[in-house]
């Protein structure tokens, strides 16, 4: 029942700021996975029309941080040490969908790996691939 709460909490916490700006929104939480999607629009592309590379950092970014954020105490903080991120294709599809799920977690370093796909007619394709090393920070500090 607890986590429950604490996912609720999390759907709501994450839209806010430049991720709120960019229309992201929350589909599944689970402990150590975090899923959201954006219906794609013009303010999303860059030059060719393609989604900006951008804006996919920041949902391999700021995902990564809420899945670690299922895992630890409400009294932490989650902050990016490290981003690396592929593109293997543009998106053409109408939706994008990422989701990070926590591959390791240690006491203070956590590492997500967040997968984004293009969804076009509910067909998927992989675009991108990002491995995110996130550090847990008490507040105190």
């Amino acid at each position: 029942m607890e986590n429950k709460k604490r996912f609720e909490f999390l759907k709501q916490d994450y839209r806010q700021g430049f991720p709120a700006h960019c229309g992201i929104e929350v589909v599944n939480i689970e402990a150590g996975h975090f899923e959201v999607k954006l219906t794609v629009g013009p303010e999303h592309a860059q030059r060719e029309g393609f989604v900006h590379a951008g804006v996919l950092a920041t949902m391999a970014d700021h995902t990564a941080g809420y899945a670690a954020y299922t895992l630890v105490a409400e009294d932490v903080s989650i902050l990016t040490i490290e981003l690396k991120i592929n593109y293997f294709k543009p998106v053409t599809g109408d939706t994008v969908a990422c989701r990070s799920k926590i591959i390791h977690q240690g006491r203070r370093i956590l590492v997500a790996e967040s997968e984004l796909f293009s969804i076009l007619q509910n067909r998927e394709k992989q675009v991108s691939k990002a491995i995110v090393t996130l550090m847990a920070v008490p507040d105190s500090a």
